[in-house]
């Protein structure tokens, strides 16, 4: 699976799909989106109804059984569901488009549209519980030797395991990324229905992550930095830290004004060798780990000449991961990088995004809020081409898995609009390129990945991933918050 997905990351294609004619078999449920007959669609609500459209088909046609066993592709023509099952990635696609509609639907009930919420909100927090509940096939546990300790955890796979708990997960099998994403709709989760357990794990999963941020130091004492793709790589991602600055800043909010405290594993600056730790507020720790994941990314990843960001640092040390032993102990060595590798994906620049808007926020400090007005920019420039598929539309690259992380970059787009609302207008090219997708192109709840060309005339080839589907649900459900809220 590690490397089916990593040909794909290296893609860049863009995918053609032929015209086909079809038919728009949406679903109208709900509340009126003209209550007034005055001919004036009421775009949030109806985004959001498109959303729970989208993401009900999709969970219909690719997840089966009690455990929830996710099929990654589903051909609406045909009927026909793969034998190949999501990665964790994938099936987090479908917590994301979930917890974006329970955004949208308290956004509605705090605008006075209760009834969109008491019709809706206890079933999708159902759905969320269930699956919270079942990405436990993607759960295993192994032992780790980090740059602080040998630890033994319990962590989620790329791929599913046959029972809860059974997913292999040592070595190459579990990725930072995947545990970052699961962090951050935990997070979401918690924020949306105040239960303790979204958050436990979404701490648990974040001191794991953490734990394989380059603590070693360099020769003037600084930490090297940048976090792996994942425990068994050497080469240190884009998407392997920047996912990860939201997170904290939102467990610093969590946090802020209260007493509750951490470890901090650290070495000793001194001898440069000796494991330390403390304890600290955990208000605290989360924003300065944030502040520092947010720098090391901006210092190696960054391209000068473009604004975007690269997809990792290579040219470390060669070989997997070796450890060494100081002072009794056994611990994994430092990694030096020395190449900014390519292409720039559009995720790696929104979680980036997301990240300077949020810690803005919190912070206030003006150097974040001209990073996330230059990175809008430079975003929008480099990844939205006008005319390319079609007059009048801005064209996203959708080779490989560019669909889900063009979805990244539309929530940072929409998080970084209250501060800079030239970025919401990059967002309205995403509501633009939905509905046209939606108008011309949904059948039985599925939209096909190219929304600008549709479907393949052979109807055999109409396989829809099940993630891409969540992708456009998740997308819609965003743009109904930030509608309403313009």
């Amino acid at each position: 699976m590690i490397l089916f997905r990593n040909f794909f990351a290296t893609c860049s294609l863009v995918l053609l799909f032929i015209i086909a004619a079809c038919s728009d078999t949406s679903s109208d449920d709900g509340p009126d989106t003209d209550p007034d007959g005055d001919g004036e669609v009421n775009v949030p609500e109806q985004n959001l109804k498109r959303a729970m459209e989208l993401t009900d088909a999709t969970v219909a046609a690719h997840f089966t059984g009690d455990g929830m066993a996710m099929a990654r592709f589903y051909n609406p023509y045909t009927g026909a569901r793969s034998d190949e099952k999501g990665s964790v990635w994938m099936y987090t696609a479908g917590i994301e488009a979930v917890n974006a509609i329970l955004h949208g639907l308290q956004a509605q009930k705090d605008d006075g549209n209760s009834a969109l919420y008491d019709a809706n909100f206890s079933k999708y927090k159902d759905l969320l519980s269930n699956l919270y509940e079942n990405a436990d096939f993607y759960k295993g546990t192994f032992q780790l030797t980090s740059y602080t300790q040998t630890k033994s955890w319990s962590v989620y796979g790329v791929d599913r395991g046959g029972a809860k708990g059974s997913a292999q997960v040592d070595g190459i099998h579990n990725v930072y990324d995947d545990q970052m994403w699961f962090v951050r709709e935990m997070i979401e989760a918690y924020k949306l229905t105040g239960e303790q357990k979204y958050l436990d794990k979404a701490e648990y999963l974040t001191e794991y992550v953490l734990d394989g941020w380059d603590c070693t130091l360099d020769a003037n004492g600084a930490e090297v930095g940048g976090i792996t793709w994942g425990p068994g790589y050497v080469t240190k991602h884009s998407c392997s830290n920047g996912p990860m600055v939201s997170p904290l800043v939102w467990l610093h909010e969590v946090y802020k004004g209260k007493a509750d405290v951490i470890t901090r594993r650290y070495i000793d600056a001194t001898d440069k060798q000796t494991r330390l730790t403390e304890e600290v507020k955990k208000s605290d720790y989360y924003l300065d780990f944030a502040k520092k994941i947010y720098a090391w990314q901006k210092k190696a990843l960054v391209r000068s000449s473009e604004g975007v960001y690269d997809d990792f640092m290579g040219g470390c040390t060669p070989g997997g991961p070796e450890t060494e032993s100081v002072g009794g102990g056994t611990y994994r060595k430092g990694i030096v990088c020395k190449d900014r590798v390519g292409p720039a994906y559009s995720y790696n620049s929104g979680s980036m995004l997301s990240g300077a808007a949020d810690l803005y926020r919190v912070t206030t400090d003006n150097a974040y809020l001209e990073d996330a007005k230059k990175l809008s920019d430079d975003s929008f420039k480099y990844f939205a081409k006008l005319d390319q598929t079609k007059t009048g539309y801005y064209t996203y690259d959708i080779g490989g898995f560019s669909t889900w992380f063009n979805g990244v970059l539309l929530r940072a787009f929409t998080e970084t609009a209250p501060q800079y609302a030239t970025a919401g207008t990059y967002a309205e090219s995403f509501q633009k390129n939905l509905d046209y997708g939606y108008d011309n192109f949904a059948y039985k709840g599925f939209l096909p990945t190219n929304l600008l060309l549709g479907w393949n005339r052979d109807n055999s080839k109409n396989q829809a991933e099940g993630m891409f589907n969540f992708t456009y649900a998740a997308e819609y459900a965003v743009l109904a918050r930030y509608q309403l809220d313009k």
